[in-house]
């Protein structure tokens, strides 16, 4: 079984490959999940494709979040992690906005700059409205 921090971290690295290597997202996603579970790769693909379909929305809502920079100026996996992190804010409503928000923290502090996971906390907070 897949833990929910490993699932986000392979729906990362599925949209970081599909971005990069302008690749087809389902066969970045069969390469990634591999043998996982039906549920596990659910959620999974749930991530990948809500954050890809919602981008454009996710993108309105991060921008003026930015304070100085722009969406294209940020580092890739800050950026995704703050699509996915908004996806989930906004479209899994079960999931607690504390735990999308450490979530996403965490994974930027794994995958990303020094000062990542202050910057993401920061604007998801921002955009989830909390303090």
């Amino acid at each position: 079984m897949v833990t929910r921090r490993l699932a986000r971290e392979l729906a990362l690295q599925a949209l970081y490959s599909a971005e990069i290597g302008h690749r087809d997202t389902g066969e970045v996603l069969d390469e990634v999940l591999g043998r996982k579970r039906d549920a596990d790769r659910a959620f999974v693909k749930d991530l990948v494709y809500g954050t890809i379909e919602n981008a454009p929305q996710s993108d309105e809502v991060i921008a003026p979040l930015l304070e100085g920079w722009t969406l294209d100026r940020l580092p890739t996996i800050d950026r995704l992690l703050l699509r996915m992190g908004i996806f989930e804010l906004q479209h899994r409503p079960l999931t607690p906005k504390p735990v999308v928000i450490n979530e996403a923290v965490e994974l930027a502090k794994k995958f990303s700059t020094e000062a990542s996971g202050r910057f993401v906390n920061g604007v998801l907070s921002k955009a989830s409205g909390l303090p």
